[in-house]
């Protein structure tokens, strides 16, 4: 049988990664890590030997080359690139913090990707052969543009068919054009089946109900009925989507709780639940949780195989350095 392809659109960032109270400065160096939330997706899915696209735009340079040649070695097909504009967006975040963190700095303005306008990506060539398609939250939150350029490739994946996922990530640094997230995001949700998130971002994004009892300091429990509550709201705002999917992650000093749930149309499953007192890097575990769900669908896995494979994934790149997982199949499910 002929493996499934995924592509997945959004844009290709650097991230910086200081070691603060200034040893950066003292020994001159800093890791640079190759990244972006659609980005790690494609990567993770690549490493599970899934056909795997992804499409952004950065400039006609150098460090563009050696960018998508090292990709390109990871078996990401990036045919679909646009080479254009001057410059790659970056993101400042300490070693070991979140992107959830005050701390994070953004340096995105004018990047190559923020140029995209509607009519420069051929979709209709662009996503011939495909069978899913992937983008997030963050790039409809640059500006409206962006928007109507994700829009414009959703509805082309709609026509050609396209099994199509979003994952809700919400960065409230990043919405500042004059919309609010629940004003943008509920249009392009609409063609979404797969949609990821959890019960915050899923109300910051599209307004959600969310009960004023969510702290967390509440029983596993209610969060995970919850979670059925926020699923059952969206089908029945979105009747395309056929899976919701909600991360719980919790931080408590250096020590980590994560656990997730999968909701169907017809049933309502929870995932193994994780707990470590050791983090190496917090920076792509919800992407590496996306990129869990879309291989164990593509395998064709129950729902309850599907959301310990996802949460397993996730919960195994918090002991990772850098923004994408090197974990094998084998040791993500050696987990559960």
């Amino acid at each position: 049988m002929k493996s499934k392809k995924v592509f997945c659109f959004g844009e290709l960032l650097l991230r910086f990664s200081p070691t603060l109270q200034g040893q950066w400065i003292k020994s001159q160096t800093m890791p640079v890590h190759i990244g972006g939330a659609e980005l790690n997706v494609a990567k993770a899915l690549a490493k599970w030997e899934v056909p795997v696209g992804y499409c952004t735009s950065i400039p006609d340079h150098y460090l563009s080359k050696e960018i998508i040649h090292s990709l390109e070695l990871e078996h990401i097909d990036c045919s679909s690139f646009l080479l254009q504009g001057n410059r790659i967006g970056t993101y400042t975040l300490p070693m070991g913090a979140d992107l959830k963190n005050a701390g994070v700095i953004y340096d995105r303005a004018h990047s190559s990707f923020s140029e995209l306008k509607v009519g420069m990506l051929d979709w209709e060539n662009i996503l011939q052969g495909y069978d899913w398609f992937h983008f997030s939250a963050i790039s409809p939150a640059l500006h409206q543009t962006i928007v109507d350029v994700c829009e414009e490739g959703l509805q082309v994946a709609k026509k050609l068919g396209l099994t199509i996922s979003v994952d809700l990530n919400y960065r409230a640094k990043l919405w500042q054009y004059g919309k609010k997230p629940y004003e943008i995001m509920p249009a392009l949700c609409s063609y979404a089946t797969v949609i990821m998130g959890n019960v915050w971002s899923a109300h910051q994004l599209l307004a959600t109900t969310l009960d004023p009892l969510l702290n967390e300091v509440c029983a596993t429990s209610f969060y995970i009925e919850k979670a059925k509550k926020v699923a059952e709201e969206i089908f029945s705002t979105f009747p395309t989507c056929n899976y919701v999917a909600n991360t719980y992650r919790f931080s408590e000093e250096s020590s980590i709780d994560y656990y997730a749930t999968l909701t169907t149309k017809k049933e309502h499953v929870i995932s193994t639940a994780y707990h470590t007192d050791v983090v190496v890097d917090k920076v792509g575990s919800g992407d590496c949780f996306m990129a869990g769900l879309i291989y164990s669908d593509l395998q064709q896995m129950s729902p309850q195989e599907q959301i310990n494979f996802a949460t397993s994934a996730a919960f195994g790149k918090l002991q990772e350095v850098g923004d994408s997982t090197k974990q094998t199949i084998q040791q993500i499910q050696s987990r559960y």
